[in-house]
Protein backbone atom coordinates (compact mmCIF):
# COMPACT_ATOMS: atom_id res chain seq x y z
CA UNK A 1 0.00 0.00 0.00
CA UNK A 2 2.91 2.38 0.72
CA UNK A 3 4.63 1.46 -2.40
CA UNK A 4 1.27 2.27 -4.20
CA UNK A 5 1.33 6.09 -2.59
CA UNK A 6 4.79 6.56 -3.07
CA UNK A 7 4.68 5.62 -7.16
CA UNK A 8 0.89 7.99 -7.08
CA UNK A 9 2.95 11.22 -5.12
CA UNK A 10 6.36 10.61 -7.45
CA UNK A 11 4.02 10.32 -10.80
CA UNK A 12 1.92 13.50 -9.16
CA UNK A 13 4.87 16.05 -8.41
CA UNK A 14 6.57 14.86 -11.74
CA UNK A 15 4.40 17.53 -13.70
CA UNK A 16 2.80 17.27 -17.07
CA UNK A 17 4.27 15.17 -19.56
CA UNK A 18 6.69 16.82 -21.73
CA UNK A 19 5.94 16.39 -25.60
CA UNK A 20 8.13 17.06 -28.64
CA UNK A 21 6.85 20.67 -30.23
CA UNK A 22 6.22 20.17 -33.82
CA UNK A 23 6.51 23.35 -36.54
CA UNK A 24 4.86 24.03 -39.72
CA UNK A 25 7.83 24.82 -41.62
CA UNK A 26 8.00 25.42 -45.14
CA UNK A 27 10.58 22.57 -45.80
CA UNK A 28 7.60 20.42 -43.95
CA UNK A 29 4.59 21.21 -46.21
CA UNK A 30 7.14 20.72 -49.41
CA UNK A 31 7.95 17.17 -48.12
CA UNK A 32 4.18 16.46 -47.16
CA UNK A 33 3.46 17.79 -50.82
CA UNK A 34 5.97 15.78 -52.42
CA UNK A 35 5.09 12.80 -50.74
CA UNK A 36 1.31 13.20 -51.81
CA UNK A 37 1.98 13.87 -55.33
CA UNK A 38 3.96 10.53 -55.55
CA UNK A 39 1.23 8.78 -53.83
CA UNK A 40 -1.72 9.90 -56.77
CA UNK A 41 -1.98 6.94 -59.31
CA UNK A 42 -2.27 9.47 -62.05
CA UNK A 43 0.95 10.83 -61.64
CA UNK A 44 2.85 8.17 -62.61
CA UNK A 45 0.20 7.28 -65.72
CA UNK A 46 0.31 11.17 -66.86
CA UNK A 47 3.42 12.14 -66.45
CA UNK A 48 4.51 8.71 -68.67
CA UNK A 49 1.53 10.00 -71.52
CA UNK A 50 3.43 13.41 -71.31
CA UNK A 51 7.24 12.18 -71.91
CA UNK A 52 5.46 9.79 -74.28
CA UNK A 53 4.11 12.27 -76.41
CA UNK A 54 7.00 14.47 -76.96
CA UNK A 55 9.36 11.55 -77.51
CA UNK A 56 6.39 9.75 -79.79
CA UNK A 57 5.06 12.72 -81.72
CA UNK A 58 8.46 14.43 -82.26
CA UNK A 59 9.53 11.04 -84.27
CA UNK A 60 6.25 10.43 -86.41
CA UNK A 61 6.72 13.63 -87.30
CA UNK A 62 10.80 12.97 -88.26
CA UNK A 63 10.01 10.26 -90.15
CA UNK A 64 6.99 11.58 -91.92
CA UNK A 65 9.68 14.78 -92.75
CA UNK A 66 12.15 11.60 -93.94
CA UNK A 67 10.02 10.25 -95.95
CA UNK A 68 9.06 13.65 -98.16
CA UNK A 69 12.64 14.41 -98.77
CA UNK A 70 14.86 13.21 -101.66
CA UNK A 71 19.09 13.15 -101.65
CA UNK A 72 18.42 16.71 -104.13
CA UNK A 73 16.00 18.53 -101.83
CA UNK A 74 12.67 18.66 -100.67
CA UNK A 75 9.76 17.73 -102.54
CA UNK A 76 7.38 19.15 -100.12
CA UNK A 77 5.98 22.02 -101.92
CA UNK A 78 3.78 23.97 -99.24
CA UNK A 79 3.39 21.54 -96.99
CA UNK A 80 4.01 22.05 -93.51
CA UNK A 81 7.35 20.60 -93.12
CA UNK A 82 8.60 23.12 -95.22
CA UNK A 83 11.55 24.84 -93.12
CA UNK A 84 11.68 22.39 -90.74
CA UNK A 85 14.53 21.60 -88.21
CA UNK A 86 15.23 18.98 -85.70
CA UNK A 87 14.17 21.30 -83.48
CA UNK A 88 10.62 22.32 -84.60
CA UNK A 89 10.40 17.98 -85.22
CA UNK A 90 11.59 17.15 -82.10
CA UNK A 91 9.08 20.02 -80.29
CA UNK A 92 5.72 18.88 -82.62
CA UNK A 93 3.99 16.82 -79.18
CA UNK A 94 4.41 20.13 -76.97
CA UNK A 95 0.65 20.65 -77.65
CA UNK A 96 -0.25 17.16 -76.51
CA UNK A 97 2.54 17.51 -73.47
CA UNK A 98 1.09 20.36 -72.29
CA UNK A 99 -2.63 18.94 -71.75
CA UNK A 100 -1.19 15.79 -69.85
CA UNK A 101 1.11 18.29 -67.73
CA UNK A 102 -1.51 20.44 -67.08
CA UNK A 103 -4.25 18.35 -66.10
CA UNK A 104 -2.20 16.43 -63.84
CA UNK A 105 -1.50 20.22 -62.33
CA UNK A 106 -5.61 20.05 -62.09
CA UNK A 107 -5.32 16.45 -60.30
CA UNK A 108 -2.43 18.05 -58.03
CA UNK A 109 -4.98 20.35 -56.52
CA UNK A 110 -8.42 20.09 -57.24
CA UNK A 111 -7.98 16.26 -56.37
CA UNK A 112 -8.21 16.95 -52.68
CA UNK A 113 -11.23 18.74 -52.43
CA UNK A 114 -13.05 15.97 -54.39
CA UNK A 115 -11.71 13.29 -52.13
CA UNK A 116 -12.11 15.96 -49.09
CA UNK A 117 -8.55 15.25 -48.12
CA UNK A 118 -7.99 19.04 -48.32
CA UNK A 119 -9.51 19.50 -44.71
CA UNK A 120 -7.13 17.45 -43.29
CA UNK A 121 -4.11 19.33 -45.28
CA UNK A 122 -5.34 23.12 -43.74
CA UNK A 123 -5.73 21.26 -40.39
CA UNK A 124 -2.30 20.88 -40.39
CA UNK A 125 -1.38 23.86 -42.05
CA UNK A 126 -3.53 26.32 -40.84
CA UNK A 127 -2.08 29.10 -42.56
CA UNK A 128 -3.15 27.66 -46.45
CA UNK A 129 -1.17 29.88 -48.44
CA UNK A 130 1.88 27.34 -48.02
CA UNK A 131 -0.23 25.16 -49.48
CA UNK A 132 -0.57 26.32 -52.67
CA UNK A 133 2.75 27.93 -52.59
CA UNK A 134 4.30 24.01 -51.89
CA UNK A 135 2.41 22.54 -54.36
CA UNK A 136 3.08 24.91 -56.95
CA UNK A 137 6.48 25.13 -56.59
CA UNK A 138 7.05 20.69 -56.00
CA UNK A 139 5.12 19.93 -59.36
CA UNK A 140 6.33 22.66 -61.06
CA UNK A 141 9.88 21.33 -60.84
CA UNK A 142 8.52 17.70 -61.13
CA UNK A 143 6.77 18.85 -64.69
CA UNK A 144 10.06 21.20 -65.71
CA UNK A 145 12.23 18.12 -65.29
CA UNK A 146 10.06 15.60 -67.57
CA UNK A 147 9.55 18.77 -70.06
CA UNK A 148 12.83 19.43 -70.14
CA UNK A 149 13.84 15.27 -70.74
CA UNK A 150 10.53 14.95 -73.10
CA UNK A 151 12.26 17.67 -75.31
CA UNK A 152 16.44 16.80 -75.22
CA UNK A 153 15.34 12.95 -75.39
CA UNK A 154 12.66 13.76 -78.79
CA UNK A 155 15.18 16.26 -80.05
CA UNK A 156 18.05 13.43 -79.98
CA UNK A 157 15.61 11.15 -81.54
CA UNK A 158 15.04 12.98 -84.34
CA UNK A 159 18.39 14.48 -85.43
CA UNK A 160 19.48 10.43 -85.68
CA UNK A 161 16.16 10.15 -88.02
CA UNK A 162 16.90 13.32 -90.03
CA UNK A 163 20.28 12.73 -90.44
CA UNK A 164 21.65 13.63 -93.83
CA UNK A 165 18.49 16.26 -94.48
CA UNK A 166 18.44 20.00 -93.85
CA UNK A 167 16.65 19.41 -90.72
CA UNK A 168 19.50 18.23 -89.14
CA UNK A 169 21.40 20.35 -86.24
CA UNK A 170 23.87 20.00 -83.60
CA UNK A 171 22.54 21.31 -79.82
CA UNK A 172 25.38 23.22 -79.92
CA UNK A 173 24.00 24.94 -82.82
CA UNK A 174 22.44 28.58 -81.84
CA UNK A 175 19.09 28.98 -80.16
CA UNK A 176 18.29 24.55 -79.97
CA UNK A 177 19.31 24.56 -76.12
CA UNK A 178 17.95 27.91 -75.54
CA UNK A 179 14.80 26.48 -77.23
CA UNK A 180 14.43 22.90 -75.83
CA UNK A 181 14.87 24.75 -72.38
CA UNK A 182 12.39 26.89 -73.25
CA UNK A 183 9.95 23.94 -73.92
CA UNK A 184 10.46 22.76 -70.80
CA UNK A 185 9.84 26.11 -69.16
CA UNK A 186 6.71 26.46 -71.13
CA UNK A 187 5.26 22.75 -69.78
CA UNK A 188 6.38 23.43 -66.21
CA UNK A 189 4.10 26.86 -65.90
CA UNK A 190 1.28 24.98 -67.85
CA UNK A 191 1.47 22.54 -64.48
CA UNK A 192 1.96 25.24 -62.33
CA UNK A 193 -1.58 27.01 -64.18
CA UNK A 194 -3.43 23.56 -63.95
CA UNK A 195 -2.69 23.85 -60.30
CA UNK A 196 -3.73 27.18 -59.77
CA UNK A 197 -6.52 26.45 -61.41
CA UNK A 198 -7.73 23.41 -59.23
CA UNK A 199 -7.12 25.61 -56.87
CA UNK A 200 -9.50 28.44 -57.99
CA UNK A 201 -12.18 26.33 -59.51
CA UNK A 202 -12.11 23.28 -56.40
CA UNK A 203 -13.73 21.32 -59.76
CA UNK A 204 -11.45 18.75 -61.31
CA UNK A 205 -14.18 19.08 -64.67
CA UNK A 206 -14.76 22.84 -64.53
CA UNK A 207 -10.59 23.48 -64.05
CA UNK A 208 -9.96 21.09 -67.28
CA UNK A 209 -12.59 22.74 -68.74
CA UNK A 210 -11.36 26.20 -68.51
CA UNK A 211 -7.18 24.57 -68.57
CA UNK A 212 -8.18 23.67 -72.03
CA UNK A 213 -10.44 26.43 -73.44
CA UNK A 214 -7.99 28.76 -72.45
CA UNK A 215 -4.77 26.65 -74.53
CA UNK A 216 -6.85 25.54 -76.97
CA UNK A 217 -10.16 26.99 -77.69
CA UNK A 218 -9.41 30.90 -77.65
CA UNK A 219 -6.69 30.93 -79.84
CA UNK A 220 -8.82 29.09 -82.24
CA UNK A 221 -12.14 31.37 -81.70
CA UNK A 222 -9.38 34.54 -82.15
CA UNK A 223 -9.37 33.81 -85.52
CA UNK A 224 -12.86 35.10 -85.86
CA UNK A 225 -12.53 38.41 -84.76
CA UNK A 226 -11.37 41.36 -87.09
CA UNK A 227 -7.38 41.15 -88.06
CA UNK A 228 -5.93 44.38 -85.89
CA UNK A 229 -7.78 42.31 -82.59
CA UNK A 230 -5.79 39.16 -84.07
CA UNK A 231 -2.48 41.24 -84.44
CA UNK A 232 -2.86 42.98 -80.78
CA UNK A 233 -4.28 40.09 -78.57
CA UNK A 234 -3.27 36.94 -79.90
CA UNK A 235 0.58 36.97 -78.98
CA UNK A 236 -0.53 37.73 -75.24
CA UNK A 237 -2.32 34.20 -75.08
CA UNK A 238 -0.77 31.95 -72.80
CA UNK A 239 -0.34 29.20 -75.25
CA UNK A 240 0.94 31.78 -78.14
CA UNK A 241 3.23 33.54 -75.47
CA UNK A 242 4.62 29.90 -74.24
CA UNK A 243 5.34 29.19 -78.44
CA UNK A 244 7.51 32.60 -78.78
CA UNK A 245 9.46 31.24 -75.43
CA UNK A 246 10.54 27.82 -77.02
CA UNK A 247 10.59 28.57 -81.30
CA UNK A 248 14.00 28.96 -82.75
CA UNK A 249 13.49 31.38 -85.39
CA UNK A 250 10.13 33.88 -84.80
CA UNK A 251 8.05 35.15 -87.29
CA UNK A 252 7.21 39.11 -87.69
CA UNK A 253 4.33 39.92 -85.23
CA UNK A 254 5.23 37.70 -82.89
CA UNK A 255 7.00 38.25 -79.28
CA UNK A 256 10.63 37.36 -78.24
CA UNK A 257 11.79 34.38 -76.40
CA UNK A 258 11.96 37.12 -73.34
CA UNK A 259 8.99 38.65 -73.70
CA UNK A 260 6.84 35.22 -73.91
CA UNK A 261 8.48 34.29 -71.01
CA UNK A 262 7.20 37.40 -69.48
CA UNK A 263 4.01 37.34 -70.67
CA UNK A 264 3.60 33.63 -69.39
CA UNK A 265 5.06 34.55 -65.87
CA UNK A 266 2.33 37.40 -65.67
CA UNK A 267 -0.28 34.65 -66.77
CA UNK A 268 0.72 31.96 -63.73
CA UNK A 269 1.28 34.81 -61.24
CA UNK A 270 -2.49 35.55 -61.91
CA UNK A 271 -3.44 32.36 -61.94
CA UNK A 272 -1.98 31.99 -58.89
CA UNK A 273 -3.07 34.97 -57.21
CA UNK A 274 -6.84 33.53 -57.89
CA UNK A 275 -5.83 30.36 -56.49
CA UNK A 276 -4.48 32.40 -53.43
CA UNK A 277 -7.84 34.36 -52.75
CA UNK A 278 -10.25 31.40 -53.04
CA UNK A 279 -8.10 29.32 -50.83
CA UNK A 280 -7.86 32.13 -48.09
CA UNK A 281 -11.37 33.64 -48.34
CA UNK A 282 -13.68 30.37 -48.73
CA UNK A 283 -13.70 26.96 -46.53
CA UNK A 284 -12.46 23.68 -47.86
Amino acid sequence: MSTVAEVRTAGAGAGPVSRPAYKVTGRRVLRSEWAKLWTLRSTWITLALGLAGLLVFGSIAAVRYKSLTTSGGTRMGSGEFVNASAVTLALFGVRFGQLALGVLGVLVAAGEYSTGMIRSTLAAVPRRLPVLWSKAAVYGVVAFVVGVAGAFGGFLIVNAVVNGTPAHMSLSDSGVARSLLGAGLYLSLVGVIGTALGMLMRSVPGAISVLVATLLLVPGLLSLLPTSWQDNIGPYLPSNAGEALYALQHAPGTLSAGTGALVLLGWTALALAGGAYRLVRKDA
